[in-house]
């Protein structure tokens, strides 16, 4: 079989060595952020963990920000896997009401759970195009098995806004809502959707 060129806008294979560099900074961060915060993360301290120079993590993360964006990106990964192929009802198996429900209740603890590392990611923090489509990708999905009509795009976008960071600061840490009231919403707001 010919050797296929990579298209314009993949980015180039990633070296086997330079692969398990990339893990090993990366599962040393996250350790860091468990340990102390993402307030308290430094390039210094994640090259110490990681057992690599600093020059290398400014090399492949380009920042501090770069760097929480990839965290972001690993979590995420991690958390679509868990959709795409863990258990029930987050996962596949369950019924469609079951698992939009379990949908939102997993997007709202993992928002909260990284909120300081989505903050102190800056821009990057913003989950990728990617990252959203797949969920966006999802919630379509799950309202159509339950045969929602209407523009089923813009209602997943009812149902995801409420469980972004902006959304969820305003309504968590500044106004006090308990983390279970605001998931009643969310769960109120998807019943009026569904028409359940």
């Amino acid at each position: 079989m010919p050797h296929l060129l990579p298209l314009a806008d993949e980015p180039a294979p990633e070296r086997a060595d330079a692969a398990r560099n990339r893990e090993r900074v990366l599962a040393a961060a996250a350790e860091l952020v468990d340990e102390r915060g993402a307030d308290c993360l430094t390039m210094d301290a994640v090259a110490v963990a990681a057992g690599v120079g600093k020059g290398t993590l400014f090399r492949r993360f380009e920042s501090r920000e770069g760097l929480m964006g990839a965290l972001l990106n690993r979590s995420e990964t991690q958390w679509q896997a868990s959709v795409m192929s863990g258990p029930p009802p987050l996962g596949p198996g369950a019924d469609p009401w079951d698992r939009l429900m379990a949908f939102g209740r997993s997007r709202l603890e993992t928002t909260l759970l990284h909120a300081d590392l989505i903050r102190n990611a800056g821009r990057a923090g913003t989950r990728s195009f990617a990252a959203y489509s797949f969920a966006m990708a999802h919630v379509r999905h799950l309202l159509g098995g339950l045969g929602v009509e209407g523009d089923l795009p813009l209602l997943a976008v009812a149902l995801m806004a409420p469980l972004e960071l902006p959304v969820l600061d305003q309504q968590v840490t500044v106004e006090g809502l308990d983390v279970e009231r605001v998931y009643a919403g969310w769960a109120d707001l998807a019943r009026r959707v569904v028409g359940a």
